[in-house]
């Protein structure tokens, strides 16, 4: 809110600025609520008159009609109350950094998705090179199999099928960084006992 005008009392509202920002976060809200997993969007007060358009941004495939599924979902949750908006927000960092890293594991599955559809070997050599345990096979496969399901108008089961195989792979990585990095912490426990040990 820009408050009023001390000269002519005139009601300024919000920047065009400030709108576009609330439009963005209200956008980024309504894709964490698309790429949760149906036990978790069922866990959140998610209004009923929004739940036809989530289940209709998830079904959708195609990037172009997905993105402007994605932007009506967007509109119509802003005509949604200021304190529901926020009880969605708190809800969905109620997992913190643990949900933070799911839905950003979520959006880099979708992102690698679309590179791999739309460049083919090319991508995958760069997938390759970030995650060297990634199975090529099977993805050069899924890929295969989905043009394939587009080219037929053939229900999208490779496609979805690829978003699992993706997710699994960054997951995967997540939890070996994570081994990695408790080890890591064990050792400087341990160098630390040994320095206490030695002082005393």
């Amino acid at each position: 809110m820009r408050g009023v005008d001390e000269d002519s009392g005139e009601y300024l509202g919000p920047s065009r600025k400030q709108n576009r920002r609330e439009a963005l976060e209200v956008l980024a809200l309504a894709e964490a609520l698309v790429d949760l997993p149906d036990g978790r969007l069922a866990k959140l007060s998610v209004p009923d008159s929004l739940m036809p358009h989530i289940a209709d941004t998830r079904r959708i495939t195609s990037h172009i009609a997905r993105k402007r599924q994605m932007a009506f979902l967007a509109k119509q949750m802003r005509r949604e109350d200021d304190a529901t908006l926020h009880a969605l927000r708190d809800a969905l960092d109620a997992g913190g950094d643990a949900a933070r890293s799911d839905t950003a594991r979520l959006h880099r599955a979708e992102q690698w998705r679309l590179r791999l559809l739309d460049e083919g070997d090319t991508a995958l050599a760069a997938l390759l090179d970030e995650y060297p345990h990634a199975d090529r096979q099977r993805l050069r496969q899924l890929v295969r199999n989905t043009l394939a399901e587009r080219a037929k108008n053939k229900p999208p089961t490779s496609f979805r099928e690829l978003f699992r195989e993706l997710r699994d792979v960054f997951t995967a990585a997540s939890l070996a960084a994570g081994d990695e990095a408790t080890v890591e912490d064990e050792r400087d426990d341990d160098a630390e006992s040994s320095d206490d040990h030695d002082v005393r």
